[in-house]
């Protein structure tokens, strides 16, 4: 069913922005192409699912891909952005993960006249020829009044970051969730002192801390789903799992069957790596193709709610 909708999604995109007017590099193309992908990390499973999404576009679509894992070292990415630019690849498709800028990545894809297509992650600084992802922003903004609904009443919301300091997606994210729930009366904002570094491991760690620390903790926010799910390990482990609710984001497939099933993990914004990834590699195929493409593009990240859940659901998707 998550497919299902992801197709929808896509699909709408792609017909909405059609006619719509890029600065990138390409052409008139004879539709077989190779195209790089550039990942800063495969650790995840947001960003692994987002590769294998491309991969699986691409097979749809005469498409050849060649992707690399730079294994979350910024100096590595620009040696495989090179590599993949004297393999001579038509285009590359960066997914840079918690990196801010990689100048020297984009000036080396803008130095050999291809397109650069960034997916997820928008750089600060540097020439693009398209980017597709998400409002971070707006979806930590409807969590938060999701949250402040769930407690009229007020309580306790703590608050689990990814890193490090200067990510600006979970920034984005956590700052949505403080502009819906800083003026929400009677709640209590607990920021916790160490980051999660985006890993259910990390998630359960920062959590056991606040756990420890904190004894009237009525609800979790997560900048992304697999803290959140290591965050649900602490709290059934602390025997607090009647007492604390969670909200996430991103909605990987064990977060969305946590909701469905009705634990106490309530809530999650959408950013399906699927359609993202799909997205990216049609919208680089546009390029190559010489059609006019949008320049950015934001996804919808609808919230997802054990209302909805199942629309979203895929046990078999890449995330």
């Amino acid at each position: 069913m998550k497919k299902a909708s992801g197709v929808l999604v896509a699909g709408a995109l792609a017909a909405a922005l059609a006619g719509c007017s890029s600065d990138g590099a390409g052409g008139a193309g004879d539709g077989t192409y190779t195209i790089g992908v550039a990942n800063f990390t495969l650790s995840g499973p947001y960003f692994n699912g987002m590769d294998r999404a491309i991969k699986a576009r691409a097979e749809k679509k005469n498409v050849e891909i060649v992707s690399t894992d730079a294994g979350g070292d910024a100096a590595k990415l620009a040696s495989n952005v090179e590599d993949l630019l004297s393999k001579g690849v038509d285009a590359v498709i960066v997914s840079g993960g918690p990196l801010e800028s990689a100048p020297a990545v984009l000036n080396s894809v803008k130095a050999a006249g291809k397109p650069a297509v960034l997916v997820d992650r928008k750089f600060r600084t540097g020439t693009y020829s398209s980017w597709i992802g998400p409002d971070n922003e707006a979806i930590g903004k409807q969590n938060g009044e999701f949250l402040a609904q769930r407690l009229p009443d007020g309580g306790t919301v703590a608050l689990v970051k990814g890193g490090p300091a200067d990510n600006s997606i979970g920034q984005a994210r956590t700052d949505g969730v403080k502009a819906a729930l800083e003026g929400a009366p009677g709640i209590e904002l607990v920021e916790a002192p160490d980051f999660g570094n985006w890993s259910s491991d990390g998630g359960l760690n920062v959590m056991e801390s606040l756990l420890a620390s904190h004894a009237d903790i009525d609800a979790v926010f997560c900048e992304n789903d697999a803290m959140c799910l290591g965050a649900q390990r602490a709290i059934k482990d602390a025997g607090r799992d009647d007492k604390i609710v969670l909200a996430g984001v991103d909605g990987q497939a064990e977060a969305l069957k946590a909701i469905l099933d009705g634990t106490n993990y309530l809530v999650t914004g959408l950013n399906d790596a699927d359609v993202i990834g799909s997205l990216g590699l049609d919208r680089t195929v546009d390029i190559l193709d010489g059609k006019k493409t949008e320049k950015d593009t934001v996804v919808p990240s609808p919230r997802v709610t054990k209302e909805n859940a199942e629309k979203y659901y895929d046990p078999k998707g890449n995330f």
